[in-house]
């Protein structure tokens, strides 16, 4: 179900409008599909509302966060756990109603809910007698 509405982006070389500095992870992500459309639910540690920034244009929603940077105090003996900013793309195709897009953020979790367009919602027919 997930694969008829939303194309995973693969990786690509970014263009020039688009500069980014430092380490850049890709979010793990997760998606589900209802008979109403999908659920997209990225990990983004450190990340809060005011750091993501979510982007449609044309058919490619990106999805960029930004973790404030703050040093730890006193010097760094051992780091077993790299920390940077987070950015992914999907594209979406036409099934996914853009105007109805909503996202949500709570403890580096964000929600993303893709609702299916009405032309791609299944209905039953009713029969009638007669």
């Amino acid at each position: 179900m997930a694969d008829e509405t939303l194309e995973i982006h693969e990786k690509q070389e970014v263009g020039p409008e688009l500069t980014l500095e430092g380490p850049y992870f890709s979010p793990a992500v997760d998606i589900y599909g209802t008979e109403t459309g999908l659920v997209l639910v990225a990990d983004m540690p450190g990340v809060g509302a005011d750091q993501v920034e979510i982007d449609l244009r044309e058919d490619i929603l990106s999805i960029l966060g930004k973790v404030p940077s703050g040093g730890a105090e006193g010097q760094t003996v051992l780091t077993e756990y790299r920390t940077g900013n987070y950015f992914r793309t999907f594209r979406l195709t036409e099934d996914i109603d853009r105007s109805k897009i909503t996202a949500a953020i709570s403890d580096g979790v964000l929600k993303l809910t893709l609702p299916k367009s009405a032309k791609a919602i299944p209905r039953k027919i009713p029969i009638t007698a007669g």
